[in-house]
């Protein structure tokens, strides 16, 4: 789709989150979404010119602030939502997943999404999906029953998420390999488990670009274990797919959330370094006494500010709660520390076929037997 226009900045550095569509590439555009009472503020949504029509990386999140703006950023590149032939997702957060599913309701746009996000799909899909119910069956096997407590009276006071209509399956899965475009542009589909199970980035190496999603983002560390189907180690996972990212060629980092970056390798190295040290971190922590995932997540700090667990909100408590769970997984997995208690994992699902969004069974929920608790190995 060509479109006559000057081009705007394209990585946003001075204000990320600014309203607009900016030019990133020949042909592609950054476009800022809002994130209404969310820290992260905003999403950036890729839109890449593909012939007569748009190709959209990521959809933003599916409330009235979004379409306003979407709409807004496409027009500045002489396009409307009525050019939008397919999205792309990343991962199946409702930040990123929720919006396609509601223009696909209006506009008949096709969906595609990575075939690992099934089981947490079919969760929330569920006749009787409740709201963060996986995640408050987590905390309370790390010995946060005071989080998930504090927590369901947040979700019950604002009434909830995104109901099973809000989410809805994709048209298509997509799976490891070459996607070609219309316009002849070749994306390569990489998946990259670890901030979800079924998270994917897009590759082009012909432009140098890595559509990065929540994988490496290029100022905060992405969060992990948050999805309603556990992975059994989820940052074993995402220390995998950071490696498998650092193999392709360097290319420039296109984030979901911050300014864009000019490579995404320097990003992934901080990455690892920074998992590195919270090992050790952690670690450390179990040697001074704290056994289980709560009361290690109590001897650390948070973003960037420093900030003790207390300090957190509700909702990012529960974050953190999370990721020092996936810590120490890791760990017993290396042999540095010893764990009692079991953690379920979900019941899995058979593999989706290529270009097919029905069919599948029932997801299980994972189960504690009993509070989890770790020592030095």
């Amino acid at each position: 789709m060509a479109v006559d226009r000057a081009p705007t900045p394209a990585t946003g550095a001075d204000d990320w989150t600014a309203p607009g569509a900016f030019e990133v590439a020949p042909g592609v555009h950054r476009i800022p979404l809002p994130l209404p009472n969310d820290g992260l503020r905003a999403v950036n949504v890729y839109a890449i010119e593909d012939g007569d029509a748009l190709v959209l990386v990521d959809a933003g999140w599916d409330v009235p602030e979004t379409r306003p703006v979407l709409a807004a950023g496409l027009a500045a590149i002489g396009c409307s939502l009525g050019d939008i032939g397919q999205f792309l997702v990343t991962h199946a957060h409702r930040d990123h997943y929720s919006e396609a599913v509601a223009l696909r309701q209006e506009l008949g746009v096709t969906v595609r999404l990575g075939h690992g996000e099934r089981a947490s799909l079919d969760v929330l899909t569920s006749p009787g999906w409740e709201p963060l119910a996986p995640q408050l069956q987590l905390l309370r096997s790390c010995g946060a029953a005071p989080v998930a407590d504090e927590l369901s009276a947040a979700v019950r006071h604002r009434g909830g998420t995104h109901g099973p209509l809000g989410w809805g399956l994709p048209d298509e899965w997509l799976f490891e390999g070459p996607l070609d475009l219309a316009s002849g542009r070749r994306l390569a589909v990489v998946e990259t488990p670890g901030h979800t199970r079924g998270h994917v980035v897009f590759h082009d190496p012909a432009a140098g670009l890595l559509f990065a999603g929540d994988h490496v983002l290029p100022t905060i560390t992405p969060s992990i274990g948050f999805e309603p189907a556990l992975s059994p180690d989820p940052l074993g996972a995402f220390l995998g797919s950071l490696a498998k990212v650092r193999q392709l060629p360097d290319a420039v980092l296109l984030p979901a959330h911050g300014p864009v970056a000019t490579s995404a390798h320097a990003r992934v190295d901080e990455l690892v370094d920074h998992h590195g040290r919270r090992l050790d971190e952690v670690e450390r922590a179990v040697a001074a006494g704290a056994s289980t995932p709560f009361e290690v997540a109590g001897r650390l700090r948070w973003t960037r500010r420093e900030r003790a667990l207390d300090d957190l909100d509700p909702f990012n408590k529960m974050l953190a709660v999370a990721e020092t769970w996936a810590h120490l997984v890791l760990l017993t997995a290396q042999g540095r520390l010893v764990a009692s208690g079991v953690l379920s994992p979900p019941t899995p699902t058979p593999t989706p076929t290529p270009g097919v969004s029905g069919g599948g069974g029932d997801v299980g929920e994972p189960v504690p037997v009993d509070t989890l608790q770790y020592r030095v190995s």
